[in-house]
């Protein structure tokens, strides 16, 4: 970019060039903008053996006869104030940055080190709805009340704070393993600093899995994205093969594409040959190859060109000069055999189909350490995968390579391009399915004896039921995400109408859901009265694990697991006890009770459907059953009481917690991994901006979308981006 004619003058003269990520560029002179355009690229494509020259050191061939006064290169561009200001700061101003207020080292330990103690060790027993002792350590008020011994915190001084001698002397946790001696010196140091809080009141969900720090892990592929991908990329379909062949991938932290635990052995690496055979013996090579280059030519260097253009398709972005010799070592090595352009090129693919760059989403964590924006390559297979499961098509990756993507108007405009694509609906049904579980659905084996009537249909049907209902009330009508607590509508087919004993004649195929309104049902409607959830009970319709699944699902609670001496068989019901009688024994039991109450109640409107769903005033002894209860939301310490299921329904609706446990869910889907106290803010953040445009599941992705968690990247320290 230059400046016009004329521009230059023989005084000092300050200068700014200043660059966009979309590649706008802007150059300023004294201040004021004196030339701008568009100049495509990324630094990411930077040659580290290319120098970076000012006024042409290197030769000499321009000669330099003037002088710099400073010089200064910011990681971000400029605005056309900051510019102004600098300008106006003069030349002795080398740098205006202005020193941030720092946080209260205090309250940093807090956010970093103390919440996560607290939460793991103190909060089973000492929160807002146990207060053992009267003691509640999740807010700072309540802790400096102290409990019914006396005081417990003392800011500033931890020798006279009880909480400190009690831990010291291992007398807390009670029946749980001490703290270590860290631990307890980080709790030390905490109370004497001033026992700062910098929240209302500490989540236990954030600190569940331990210290998150935003890493990406390298995610392989999972199978359903490893089909898509092959489709995309090569225009053939391996569905049938895949499933057969590889591995199916296994739940971890409540989602099937969770990047620790998506490992590749020897099986997967056997398959992943074999597919790719597959894959190229389907395709003419010849005109696959010709997308790229028309030249034929495959001998030392003649077919780089196409190498390079291939292997960015196939394998999502450009390769470095390493990948292609090694692709070039192929075709020559074919070549030298008297092979032919078909054969060379073939195995050219077969070996980028089985490459970690296609297996794995690979990115770029090279930095300073702190958080980089991400490059457009990476942004657009990110956006890709997020919303369709499968690599960015052809205008993605245009948009990328000149730099457009990284434009909001763009990338808005992409957004929605995307979300109005059949395999966006396909992404969205695969979220909700993997969410809960709905595969398990294949391998229930419900007691014969008692369900005589159940059978690998009825599981389908109850699967069907749910996918269907979230294609219509989520994807088609465009509700917020919180409507299926207590959408109003299902899906059935006749066979299992009849199973639920609902009160329609439906007529047509056994396999055929259709589309019924449940005004008429008061004790249907919504997700948490379809089959699919509540078999999660087994045979007992046990308030534990339903209570557990609203809790963890729902309400994004936890609970710690019972000691390994507690014998968690379920409790047969029985003539003159009910799974609910049997439940309020267990939160009447004071070695038990702290822990069931946090969840067994959520269960509680949910007692009139049997273990495999079906809708009963009494139990299969005559017990008469309830739908009525009570429950306390996580953080909260009052109850909220309900009258029915479908009462227990619109609470849970009306619920900020279960709003935002939607949001938590979706951005743990998208980012392969559990989310911690860290990513707290950010997905706070998402979920307002979701809110603010609907609450819609569209709505929750373009939020995503556009927030730090898709754009911006951790890097490690090290080797620079740029030398």
């Amino acid at each position: 970019l230059a400046t016009p004619e004329g521009a230059v003058a023989t005084e000092w003269t300050h200068v700014v060039y200043s660059r966009s990520r979309s590649g706008q560029t802007v150059l300023y002179l004294n201040g004021a903008s004196s030339q701008q355009d568009r100049v495509p690229g990324a630094l990411s494509a930077w040659d580290g053996d290319y120098g970076l020259a000012l006024g042409d050191e290197f030769s000499g061939g321009r000669p330099w006869l003037g002088a710099y006064r400073a010089v200064a290169f910011y990681n971000r561009p400029l605005s056309s104030e900051e510019v102004a200001a600098h300008f106006a700061a003069g030349p002795g101003a080398v740098s205006l940055a202005v020193d941030e207020q720092s946080q209260d080292p205090n309250e940093v330990l807090f956010d970093q080190k103390v919440a996560g103690i607290l939460s793991q060790h103190c909060l089973e027993c000492h929160d807002t709805v146990n207060s053992k002792g009267d003691l509640d350590l999740s807010r700072r008020d309540a802790a400096l009340l102290g409990s019914s011994s006396g005081e417990v915190l003392v800011p500033g001084s931890a020798a006279d704070s009880y909480l400190i001698e009690s831990v010291d002397t291992d007398e807390m946790p009670e029946n749980r393993p001490p703290l270590s001696s860290e631990e307890k010196a980080i709790l030390r140091e905490w109370v004497d600093g001033g026992a700062q809080y910098t929240v209302e009141v500490i989540d236990p969900s954030l600190f569940e899995t331990g210290e998150s720090d935003g890493r990406r892990w390298a995610r392989r592929l999972t199978v359903d994205e490893y089909i898509e991908t092959v489709k995309a990329t090569m225009g053939v379909s391996l569905e049938a093969e895949a499933k057969e062949i590889l591995p199916a991938d296994v739940r971890a932290d409540g989602f099937s594409n969770t990047a620790y635990n998506l490992t590749v052995d020897l099986e997967h690496v056997q398959a992943f040959a074999r597919l790719a055979e597959i894959a190229v013996s389907r395709i003419d090579v010849a005109e696959f190859a010709a997308q790229f280059s028309k030249s034929q030519l495959f001998t030392d260097n003649a077919n780089r060109g196409l190498i390079e253009k291939m292997g960015r398709w196939v394998l999502r972005g450009p390769l470095s000069e390493e990948e292609i010799a090694i692709y070039r070592g192929i075709s020559t090595t074919v070549a030298s055999a008297g092979g032919t352009f078909e054969q060379a090129t073939g195995l050219v693919l077969e070996s980028m189909l089985q490459s970690p760059r296609f297996l794995y989403r690979v990115e770029n964590q090279r930095g300073d350490g702190s958080m980089w924006p991400v490059g457009p390559y990476e942004l657009v297979n990110r956006m890709s995968y997020l919303i369709w499961g499968a690599s960015p098509d052809q205008t993605l990756f245009e948009l990328a390579e000149s730099g457009a993507i990284l434009d909001e108007p763009v990338m808005r405009q992409e957004v929605a391009r995307l979300l109005n694509d059949p395999r966006a609906r396909n992404r969205a049904e695969a979220f909700f399915a993997d969410w809960l579980g709905l595969s398990g659905l294949d391998n229930l084996r419900p007691n014969a004896e008692r369900f005589p009537s159940w059978g690998p249909e009825l599981a389908r049907d109850m699967r069907a039921e749910s996918l269907a209902f979230f294609r219509d009330v989520v994807l088609d009508q465009g509700r917020p995400m919180a409507d299926i607590l207590n959408a109003q509508v299902t899906y059935l087919t006749p066979r299992l109408a009849r199973h639920y004993n609902m009160p329609f004649d439906l007529e047509g195929e056994e396999d055929v859901v259709q589309r019924v309104e449940l005004d008429d049902v008061p004790h249907r409607g919504g997700l948490l009265t379809q089959g699919s959830v509540l078999t999660v009970g087994g045979d007992e319709a046990s308030m534990v694990t339903r209570g557990l699944f609203v809790l963890h699902e729902v309400l994004r609670g936890t609970v710690k697991d019972p000691p390994p001496c507690v014998d968690a068989t379920p409790v047969p019901s029985k003539e003159g006890l009910t799974q609910r009688g049997i439940a309020l024994e267990r939160i009447g039991n004071p070695s038990c009770g702290g822990c069931h109450v946090k969840f067994e109640p959520l269960a509680f409107g949910l007692e009139k459907f049997d273990g495999v769903g079906a809708f009963h005033e009494a139990d299969e002894f005559g017990n008469p059953l309830r739908e009525d209860g009570s429950m306390v939301f996580p953080g909260e310490g009052e109850p909220v009481a309900y009258d029915s299921a479908a009462a227990l329904m619109e609470r849970l609706r009306e619920s900020e917690r279960v709003r935002e446990t939607l949001t938590w869910k979706l951005v743990q889907y998208a980012l392969g991994r559990p989310l911690g106290a860290a990513d707290a803010p950010v997905v706070r953040a998402i979920h307002q901006t979701a809110e603010e445009t609907g609450g819609t599941y569209a709505a929750l992705v373009e939020a995503l979308v556009f927030s730090d968690l898709i754009q911006m990247n951790p890097t490690e320290s090290g080797e620079p981006i740029a030398n």
